[in-house]
């Protein structure tokens, strides 16, 4: 019998309504060489208002990951949501698979829109793409929150059984699902309450509209993360960084946390949310909201009133 009903495709249809109703708009860049880029941006651009870019990870697009945390920004930041190359809308005919390259992406399509300075939020492998915007455009970046995302990992670390998969080609099939069993998979090891009983329809339904798209380049972008990565060579940023981590995080163990911390030093903070896998803003949304609250308003703002006391 024919599908008649998608969940999936009817719960992408309501975020697509929530992020025009909180006052966002579609919009594709075409940045040439055969790259495209789609980003929700706001209708209407206050020059009074300063500018959130939030950039999300692997798995469903950018909308699923970031949906119920616009209520709590949109009233204070410029909000913008990209897709990143092969999610989403996105997609490049160029070769490069680099989080490097990543960024230099939307830090492009970001100019189009005439934002040269931002503040930057990103979940698991959108902190890669942010921390590399970081490191290339440093007058560009305000303040950077890197959520359960493993910049300091080395490849040496896959070997050493760090991760609970035992390769690179377990990982990939894990983190692109595509069957109801792998789906399963990733939910235990990004939840640590994942929902269960779900019937294999709906995981079916959630593949075939979320995760079918682009395997083999994404597959490509996990390759470039772990290619030849040391420590020694990762460059140590000097924005003010909060880190946020789940304390049961399965996909990138804390102790990539704590090994960030170190690295930045006193540039950064580290905020450890218990009883959470690596799905933090979906597992604990409202407390990663309160966490994102306190360091990208109240400090900030903090901040702004010390140097009012100062002139």
């Amino acid at each position: 019998m024919a599908k008649c009903f998608s969940f999936a495709a009817s719960r992408d249809w309501w975020y697509r309504y929530s992020f025009t109703s909180a006052g966002l708009r579609s919009v594709l860049t075409d940045l040439g060489e055969g790259t495209v880029m789609h980003c929700w941006v706001p209708k209407c651009h206050r020059q009074t208002k300063p500018n959130l870019v939030l950039v999300h990870g692997f798995g469903a697009n950018a909308m699923w990951q970031y949906g119920y945390l616009l209520r709590h920004f949109i009233q204070r930041f410029n909000i913008y949501v990209p897709d990143l190359l092969f999610f989403g809308r996105s997609f490049t005919t160029r070769p490069e698979r680099t989080e490097a390259f990543q960024a230099e992406c939307v830090m492009k399509m970001m100019e189009t829109h005439g934002v040269r300075k931002m503040n930057l939020v990103g979940v698991s492998y959108g902190g890669f793409v942010g921390y590399n915007m970081a490191v290339q455009f440093p007058e560009a970046m305000e303040r950077l929150v890197l959520c359960c995302t493993g910049v300091c990992l080395e490849e040496k670390d896959m070997e050493q059984s760090l991760f609970a998969v035992s390769d690179l080609e377990e990982a990939a099939s894990t983190l692109m699902p595509q069957t109801p069993e792998k789906l399963r998979e990733l939910m235990k090891l990004s939840f640590v309450k994942p929902v269960k009983g779900v019937p294999n329809y709906f995981l079916t339904d959630f593949i075939d509209v979320m995760c079918t798209d682009h395997v083999e380049e994404k597959r490509e972008l996990l390759q470039m993360i772990l290619k030849d990565r040391k420590l020694i060579n990762l460059p140590k940023i000097t924005q003010p960084t909060l880190i946020v981590w789940g304390d049961q995080d399965q996909i990138f163990p804390i102790e990539l946390a704590y090994r960030l911390e170190r690295h930045l030093g006193e540039n950064a903070k580290l905020v450890v949310i218990k009883n959470t896998g690596h799905a933090v803003n979906l597992e604990k949304p409202g407390e990663f909201a309160k966490h994102l609250k306190s360091f990208l308003i109240d400090s900030s703002q903090s901040v702004a009133s010390k140097d009012d006391r100062v002139d």
